[in-house]
């Protein structure tokens, strides 16, 4: 078993879905499962989010995109493709993002190729400034993607950049600009079965993202019971997450010991030390340096000095009991004790999405219950 282990609680993860898909009512829901279900594990997670109603799922390439295609719903590829990925990418019925004319008319001429229709997304920077169709000549580079052989245009989106400040002056003027646009284009007779601008910042920020004329949203980080730092919390979610590892030693040191790398830390006094085999190769931010905290025995031991690779050394002042194989909460609950992921985010002076997906590989990813770990 790895000294460092990831739990991640599936039936959380049904419940923080129906929150969602209850808020956003009656648009449908995007899960969005970038980067390995944002380092979680793509498959277990798909599984339960389809299960639990997820009408699409959302990733950031093709490769993403080729993992998940057996799934029975569609797989959207939300970035940019490249030329050498649209072959394969036809091949294995993955709905695509129109970004441009050039890469509109290779996807056209491959469609051909293969005699199939391509069910695809046209992606509009409506102030992002990214990816996409700037979305001052998009209606006619749509009109010219909508005349393509072999494409289907089934919707349309754009994406927030600032939703975590909810309804301000450039988020409406987003959100307007992208409406005239969908107006403009009905008048052409130009349609779109799907229309969706809503991440998981505005689920819980902005709420005309979520109703006509949108009719889904695209949700990542809430999912998992996370948010970012600098938005409301409008939805009530619960974290999927327990970071979890055990002391591996723990010994008196006497006062004046320093501690770690550079030794930023001095004892004052004689103290219980402990060590934790799970360090910033894990995904413990080196901001916890002097500065963050673990759970032992329910208690709230300091990380004393630096965080290094692979150890973390901590004050057992407040766990005197605690021993060697002992048990110790990095991030979640213990007894009335609470580490979240906002807490390190903050710390660190970054948002969620970057905690998360900076657990490191050999962190095992355990599944609770075990049994749906598992198509």
């Amino acid at each position: 078993m790895s000294r460092v282990r990831l739990e991640i609680d599936l039936d959380v993860l049904r419940q923080n879905f129906a929150r969602i898909a209850e808020r956003v009512s009656p648009c449908s829901v995007m899960a969005v499962l970038k980067a390995n279900a944002y380092g979680l594990g793509t498959q277990p997670i798909a599984h339960v989010l389809i299960e639990a109603g997820a009408a699409r799922l959302g990733v950031a390439d093709v490769n993403e995109g080729l993992d998940l295609k057996d799934m029975g719903v569609p797989i959207h590829i939300l970035g940019a493709v490249l030329p050498r990925e649209i072959a394969p990418a036809i091949a294995a019925g993955l709905t695509l993002p129109i970004t441009d004319v050039d890469s509109a008319a290779l996807i056209s001429r491959e469609a051909v190729a293969q005699n199939t229709v391509v069910r695809a997304h046209a992606l509009i920077d409506s102030g992002m400034g990214r990816l996409g169709i700037p979305i001052a000549n998009a209606v006619d580079v749509i009109r010219n993607c909508a005349a393509l052989p072999g494409i289907e245009l089934e919707g349309l989106y754009s994406h927030f950049p600032m939703a975590y400040h909810g309804e301000d002056p450039y988020t409406c003027a987003q959100l307007q600009r992208v409406r005239d646009l969908l107006n403009d284009l009905a008048g052409d007779g130009i349609t779109f079965a799907m229309r969706h601008i809503a991440n998981s910042d505005a689920v819980n920020n902005v709420s005309d993202a979520f109703t006509e004329p949108f009719n889904m949203v695209r949700v990542g980080i809430n999912l998992y019971g996370a948010f970012d730092t600098r938005g409301a919390q409008s939805i009530a979610l619960d974290s999927v997450l327990t970071l979890r590892s055990e002391l591996v030693a723990a010994r008196t040191l006497p006062a004046g010991t320093r501690i770690g790398y550079g030794g930023t830390h001095t004892l004052t006094a004689e103290t219980r030390v402990g060590t934790v085999p799970a360090g910033y190769a894990d995904g413990l931010p080196l901001a916890l340096s002097n500065n963050g905290h673990v759970l032992v025995d329910g208690q709230v031991c300091p990380v004393l000095g630096r965080v290094s690779m692979d150890y973390t050394t901590i004050d057992l002042s407040a766990a005197p009991k605690a021993r060697v194989g002992d048990d110790v909460v990095c991030i979640g609950h213990m007894q009335n004790e609470i580490i979240r992921v906002e807490d390190w985010a903050r710390i660190k002076g970054t948002h969620s999405y970057d905690i998360i997906c900076s657990i490191g590989n050999r962190v095992t990813r355990c599944y609770t219950p075990e049994k749906d770990a598992t198509p």
